[in-house]
């Protein structure tokens, strides 16, 4: 299972790449081998300011849906236009490179203390153990 060291993580299995107050998403290699084959992924939360923890998005595979959860609070500035059925039209990208080209969306946090509810790489192992 890959986990990078450089990345946060959420019990929920996102991930963070945090650079400044831009933190870039996604999910874990985890969650996308549970998921399977993505067929679907669905972001109608671009320009929103929301609170940690509330939906921004979801997920859909073959067999089932999944919400995403936002790991910290801020405005969601950007969705990954490959996934976008309108554009890109490739949510496989998440199966492939869910920790470079599958990320899902890109957010201006506004809350830095939220890092703090987030797990490192080694936390976040144990979780998935």
């Amino acid at each position: 299972m890959n986990v990078p060291e450089n990345l946060l993580y959420t019990e929920e299995h996102e991930w963070v790449l945090l650079e400044g107050n831009i933190a870039t998403v996604g999910i874990t290699d985890f969650a996308q081998e549970a998921l399977d084959e993505l067929v679907y992924v669905e972001v109608d939360t671009v320009g929103e300011a929301l609170e940690r923890n509330e939906v921004f998005g979801s997920v859909e595979a073959v067999k089932t849906t999944s919400e995403l959860f936002l790991p910290m609070a801020g405005k969601v500035t950007e969705f990954n236009s490959e996934l976008d059925e309108n554009e890109g039209d490739n949510p496989t990208l998440v199966n492939e490179d869910c920790y470079g080209k599958g990320w899902i969306i890109k957010l201006e946090v506004t809350d830095p203390e939220d890092r703090e509810g987030l797990l490192s790489a080694e936390e976040y192992k144990k979780l998935i153990s």
